[in-house]
């Protein structure tokens, strides 16, 4: 049935929790009480990738994209866009308090440089209805791997494509699956990594939330590539949306014969099933997830054999992370060529990032490789939260580097990233900005490690528990600066040495903080002080006498009541008994007390 408008509610997880579900409800409730059931349909869809400004709800045909949508703005929504015709202006967008507003997303700078492949449906379909997948094209690509293509030629497509997996090695798709096709076996396996453990990161699982589709059917053209027909998705507990919706989509896909047996009437079978993990970040590498899924606990092991040859429970499996497999639908259907013409050279296509930290437009972004670090932390962005300045972006997670000012021109590809001592990762990009502490920094990501460790080598066990204990060391002012040299070598070494990829990139957010924050090391180690003040043993509170009016709420918000002083008299903090946490500076109104 068409209709003559659509009001779209984004359901993705970020907007969820900020009630879009009511949202969605209320738009409904006013639709119905103003009798236009046959008119307007409200959708529930996923992710816009604009989190920062969300909830966001988008009416089309208009292509009004409202913000920080509430409940209460529904009845209006209706009443006078949808029946009068006119926009609700102060829902709409502005990039700063004193420019014109944004009807059209288009129009959004946030959007301008973005180029959605993998998240070319999240915003637009319900996630829950396989007929608005199909409608935008959904399942063609299934269609004619089936019944124009071989599995040669499949194969043949994404080598010319050129498409590298996006779950952080960059290993080229189309050999992966190769390997897969010239082994022998009896029982082959497809696996989707949507494990997505990285502090920060959730583009696997806005994807899954707002278009399972496509990565069903993407792995539905690898099990045909390859001659798999078994598929299994292993994806966390903790993304309950994501699964839902993988569930809804596999029992539609089954019941539209697009899964299970003889899949439209082509005499290929394949199926898909879902594995839950415990949210164990080790189980992001492949053969940790493989001991996963057979029921064992999740530790690597040793490569070569790759698991392409020989994997689950001993047989042939391929596995690609859930933006991999998203990507493969289109270039099917496109061609590898219109893929390849995307991005550079050797890093072809998009890539999706997930940008947060001290950055003014916080949320999911895809955009061609090859785009720099400058365009994606400035121009889509925004630039730093707060007009402040720029310190250093992370990528790759806890896997990748810290880089400074000197690197935002650097174009984000596989291989210019690895060149700057940084990686791609699976797409977290932490922005952080002049009040952030690197050793602070690096020390979160050491300790994260360290946790996630699953301890079955020593170089990682060992490793990341004594970079961890150095860095703790230098925090408290008790450091020396042979300590950076040490941190080194056991960072060398624990790259040469660890069994997988968790402990040999463990070390890389240290060893690039100590190559381009060095400074920061020796002001820590040298003069015992933190410049951004997070280092709590580094740091003392002192209430300017001049400037305290004795209101006593430092005293009040005092922990352990180390502020002495009565009303109207300036106060006194006791240094013996402070314990730094700060209370008292983020509560003074008068700026009486300072950090140092």
């Amino acid at each position: 049935m068409a209709y003559k408008n659509y009001i779209l509610v984004c359901g993705g997880t970020g907007c969820e929790s900020a009630k879009a579900d009511d949202i969605y409800k209320s738009l409904l409730s006013a639709v119905e009480a103003n009798g236009l059931e046959s008119d307007c349909q409200v959708v529930k869809t996923g992710c816009f990738g604009f989190c920062e400004k969300g909830p966001i709800v988008k009416v089309l045909p208009d292509e009004a994209f409202y913000v920080e949508v509430k409940p209460s703005d529904a009845e209006e929504i209706v009443k006078e866009n949808i029946i009068k015709g006119r926009l609700v202006e102060r829902l709409l967008y502005k990039e700063d308090p004193n420019s014109a507003a944004k009807k059209d997303a288009d129009e959004i700078k946030f959007y301008q440089k973005q180029v959605r492949v993998v998240l070319r449906n999240c915003g637009m379909i319900d996630p829950e209805n396989i007929d608005e997948y199909i409608a935008r094209d959904g399942y063609g690509a299934l269609e004619k791997v089936l019944f124009d293509m071989t599995p040669d030629d499949i194969i043949n497509e994404l080598k010319v494509s050129g498409l590298r997996g996006r779950g952080g090695a960059g290993f080229p798709t189309w050999m992966k699956w190769n390997f897969s096709k010239g082994v022998e076996a009896d029982q082959k396996y497809i696996v989707c990594n949507a494990d997505e453990g990285d502090p920060g990161a959730y583009m696997d699982r806005s994807t899954l939330e707002g278009d399972p589709h496509s990565v069903l059917e993407a792995m539905a053209i690898a099990g045909r590539a390859v001659g798999a027909s078994l598929g299994l998705i292993y994806i966390r507990a903790e993304y309950p949306l994501a699964i839902h919706r993988l569930e809804v989509a596999m029992k539609q896909a089954r019941e539209y014969g697009l899964l299970g047996k003889n899949i439209l009437d082509s005499g290929f079978d394949f199926d898909i099933e879902i594995r839950l993990g415990a949210g164990a970040f080790v189980c992001g590498e492949e053969t940790a997830l493989l001991s996963s899924i057979e029921g064992n606990r999740g530790m690597p092991w040793p490569k070569p054999p790759f698991p392409a040859v020989k994997g689950l429970w001993g047989k042939p499996t391929v596995i690609n992370n859930v933006e991999t497999f998203a990507n493969i639908p289109v270039i099917i259907l496109k061609g590898g060529k219109w893929f390849s013409s995307i991005g550079t050279e050797k890093s072809s296509g998009t890539k999706v990032f997930a940008l947060t930290g001290k950055i003014a437009n916080s949320g999911l972004v895809e955009v061609p490789m090859g785009t720099t670090l400058r365009e994606i932390v400035y121009d889509i962005g925004g630039g730093i939260k707060g007009g402040k300045a720029f310190k250093a972006v992370q990528t790759g997670g806890p896997s990748g580097g810290m880089l400074t000012t000197e690197f935002l021109d650097t174009p984000v590809d596989f291989d210019t990233l690895v060149a700057a001592g940084s990686m791609m990762g699976s797409g977290g990009m932490i922005v952080m900005d002049e009040d952030d502490c690197i050793i602070d920094v690096a020390k979160f990501y050491q300790e994260f490690c360290v946790e996630e460790s699953c301890g079955k080598c020593s170089p990682c066990r060992i490793g990341t528990r004594k970079l961890y204990d150095i860095l703790e060391k230098i925090s408290q002012g008790k450091g020396q600066m042979s300590d950076l040299e040490k941190m080194e070598e056991i960072g060398s070494a624990m790259k040469k040495a660890a069994l997988c990829g968790l402990g040999q990139t463990a070390p890389n957010p240290i060893l690039s903080s100590i190559k381009n924050f060095r400074h920061e090391y020796i002001s820590h180690i040298e003069n015992g002080k933190c410049e951004a003040g997070k280092c709590k043993h580094l740091v003392t509170f002192t209430i300017l006498e001049d400037k305290c009016i004795g209101c006593t709420l430092c005293a009040r918000k005092c922990p352990v009541n180390c502020i002495a002083g009565d009303k109207k008299v300036p106060h006194v903090i006791d240094q013996s008994k402070c314990i730094k946490c700060g209370a008292c500076y983020e509560s003074c109104k008068f700026g009486a007390i300072v950090k140092r």
